[in-house]
């Protein structure tokens, strides 16, 4: 790459001298304005242009034709020179590049906020990943404003902060073992289709076989509308040697959690529906509220593979159910995680479990907050 300088009295005089002498093909890579020191004279202007290594040298400018006649003062060290700017060139473009990144559209919540270069791939991380737009500028702000200089030249400490204020992000409840004779009651909701009835099997096989403690594992379903939804639990209960309850009418709840009185764990299987469907979810309620002598912890159960926006209208619309925790299903359907973190966080709701595939019981991983920062990180789920 070769660079070559030439003057004008004005920046586009400049430019026409520099693709009458160079062709279409020169890159202006500066233009600055010169300024002469006598009083009649005129202020020039400067422009810088690259050239590739093949440009025929032999059209160097020489000094009386780059200044010609315009002014009546040359200013100083005006000889166009070649220089071997290639380094300089291509660091130039990595910037350009960079900076690029920074630029969003005026309606985000970041637009007041200079993201500094060494912040810039983080911030990407965190809008590939969804990630609530007030989180993330209140996140970077303090970050920005708080991380102590020798860190901020290094990479990795960047990315192991941000790992940390993830980890304090990230709502967890941890499975804890039963005691002797304790009994747990989990009833399971959310809409058609995110994958209750699998995740019951999947938690009836972990609480039953896979923990090392062998509990016993009850199963009730209320899902009389579903086609098959009954047949598809018996199933797998069968294999599992495990009871199954079917209840059809709320007030059959409580007697069929006392014919399982002797299970450690009873996981409860409700009907589906749409998110707008009001009548189906006050049906739910009403079978809890013909069981309130036995607490119950509810379950929302979520597809991660859904927009944010999806998931606060299905959080708000069972929410009238006085949820416990979360499970988020279909991890392996998405490659953003950062939805599920803020979600969590701004309706403080902890996650419990998190499903990751079809294959029972395999595809279930209790929730934790290293799990999900990896997701987060690596932008896919480790099975």
């Amino acid at each position: 790459m070769k660079m070559l300088s030439f003057l004008g009295e004005s920046p586009t005089k400049a430019l026409q001298n520099a693709q009458k002498e160079c062709g279409p093909d020169a890159v202006v890579i500066s233009t600055k304005k010169i300024s002469s020191d006598g009083k009649n004279s005129v202020n020039m202007y400067e422009i810088t242009v690259a050239l590739e290594e093949e440009y025929d040298s032999s059209k160097k400018i020489s000094k009386q034709k780059v200044v010609n006649t315009h002014s009546k003062e040359n200013p100083k060290n005006m000889d166009a020179q070649f220089y071997d700017f290639r380094a300089e060139i291509e660091n130039m473009q990595e910037s350009l590049s960079r900076v690029q990144k920074t630029l969003w559209e005026p309606k985000s919540q970041l637009y007041d906020l200079v993201i500094p270069p060494e912040f810039i791939d983080i911030y990407t991380l965190f809008e590939d990943n969804e990630f609530d737009p007030e989180m993330t500028y209140s996140i970077l702000k303090k970050t920005i404003e708080q991380l102590p200089i020798a860190m901020k030249s290094n990479p990795e400490k960047i990315k192991n902060f941000f790992k940390l204020i993830l980890r304090r992000v990230i709502a967890i409840k941890h499975e804890v073992p039963l005691r002797v004779h304790q009994r747990k009651v989990m009833m399971f909701v959310g809409p058609t289709g995110v994958g209750k009835t699998t995740t019951i099997s999947k938690l009836a096989a972990r609480y039953a076989y896979k923990l090392g403690i062998n509990y016993k594992v009850g199963i009730i379903t209320l899902d009389s509308f579903r086609v098959g939804a009954v047949e598809q639990l018996r199933a797998y209960t069968n294999i599992m040697r495990l009871p199954l309850e079917v209840v059809k009418k709320p007030e059959e709840l409580s007697e069929a959690i006392m014919r399982l009185k002797d299970c450690h764990y009873i996981l409860i299987d409700t009907a589906g529906g749409s998110q707008y469907d009001m009548d189906k979810i006050e049906l739910i309620n009403q079978y809890q509220q013909n069981a309130t002598e036995t607490p119950i912890e509810k379950m929302l159960v979520m597809p991660a593979n859904v927009k944010t926006t999806d998931l606060y209208e299905i959080y708000n619309s069972y929410s009238t159910l006085h949820i416990h925790n979360l499970i988020f299903t279909k991890l392996d359907e998405t490659i953003s995680y950062g939805n599920l973190i803020s979600f969590a966080h701004k309706t403080k709701k902890s996650i419990c479990y998190l499903s990751v595939g079809q294959n029972v019981p395999d595809d279930l991983h209790e929730a934790s907050s290293e799990y999900l920062i990896d997701c987060f990180m690596n932008k896919k789920h480790n099975a």
